[in-house]
């Protein structure tokens, strides 16, 4: 369910008031008519009687009512977790304009926060350290400027790297493969695969040696083959043997038994963008659904709805990255890669564990 539908009743408004839920707060707010104030669901103010309880679906709502905002928790002001979500923003903007990356003083300093604090609350936010997350930018500038540039030196200097040794040691991660190779469209990279099948159909995994790649869903194993020679069509492709065949039957497991905690070895790559996203859908529990706008706002970029959709539609791997927890706004279930219904069977299925 979303959030939302979560808050919906005044049975499930007391029930995150009384643990004092964060995940509640700008959802709806309560009032206290003893104290002739209201607060946030998160507030941390000694708890009041059910009885004296009321809520409220704004805060005008409640000081149209005759309430005052509390002064601990201040419901009239922005919630601590879209504070939190507006810094990290910034901090990334500046990261995403820096040559080189700036230093953690001067990224804590911007977003009002000590370094610690803003390490940990970055890092919730993002799935990234800051350093990680630059080095996911750079990355994005070193595909594009080797796919522009007549040599992968000129690419290394535009790119942000000072000489050639630090890109060197930083290509395989950055690119899974070295510069030239990269250049060559991928020729001579190796990825196996195989095709299984679930209750949804067909299943293809495909994995390089670093760990998957790409699970595709569909009807026809022929058609799946080919999807995945398009998206590496020059990597050599290589059967699965026996030893493989028993990742086939991991991801299998993650179709027909959800949220068994089974844990995948990924090697997927792309934009700092995408990866913020992917985290943040790895972080939806099985059973749960967010909406678009949800995602963006939890990656502190609440304008860029589309650019989530996008992300979930360029997911290469289905169900370990659950792009099919991301609903509506109102509930409704919107476009999945791999065709609605088995979004609607998954969901199904995770909802009655």
């Amino acid at each position: 369910m979303t959030r939302t539908a979560e808050f919906a009743d005044e049975s499930a408004q007391w029930a995150a008031v009384a643990r004092r839920d964060p995940q509640a707060d700008g959802r709806f707010f309560y009032s206290v008519s003893t104290t002739g104030v209201y607060c946030r669901p998160s507030c941390p103010s000694r708890q009041a009687r059910r009885e004296h309880v009321r809520f409220h679906t704004t805060s005008a709502d409640a000081e149209r009512a005759g309430f005052r905002a509390c002064r601990r928790c201040r419901p009239n002001e922005p919630a601590l977790a879209d504070q939190h979500a507006a810094a990290v923003a910034r901090a990334c903007r500046l990261i995403e304009r820096a040559e080189a990356l700036p230093s953690l003083d001067a990224l804590a300093d911007a977003a009002g926060m000590s370094r610690f604090h803003f390490h940990r609350v970055f890092k919730s936010i993002t799935g990234l350290t800051p350093r990680a997350y630059a080095g996911a930018q750079r990355a994005d500038r070193v595909r594009e400027e080797l796919s522009r540039r007549p040599t992968v030196t000129e690419a290394i200097y535009e790119a942000g790297f000072n000489s050639n040794g630090p890109f060197y040691a930083a290509a395989p991660a950055v690119l899974g493969m070295t510069p030239g190779r990269f250049r060559a469209g991928g020729a001579g990279a190796s990825i196996r695969f195989a095709v299984g099948e679930c209750s949804l159909g067909s299943v293809l995994v495909g994995a390089t040696e670093q760990g998957v790649c790409s699970i595709l869903l569909g009807d026809d194993p022929a058609v799946l083959v080919r999807n995945l020679e398009d998206r590496f069509p020059k990597a050599e492709l290589v059967g699965g043997d026996a030893a493989f065949e028993r990742l086939v039957a991991q991801v299998v497991g993650l179709v027909e038994a959800p949220g068994t905690g089974a844990e995948l070895p990924l090697d997927i790559r792309g934009t700092a963008f995408q990866q913020r996203v992917w985290q943040a859908l790895r972080a939806i529990p099985a059973g749960s659904t967010a909406s678009y706008a949800e995602i963006a706002r939890r990656i502190g970029a609440p304008k860029a709805v589309r650019g989530v959709a996008q992300a979930c539609a360029a997911n290469p791997v289905a169900v370990a990255i659950p792009c099919h927890r991301v609903v509506r706004n109102d509930g409704g279930l919107s476009g999945y890669r791999w065709g609605v219904e088995r979004k609607r069977k998954l969901l199904e299925r995770e909802a009655a564990i």
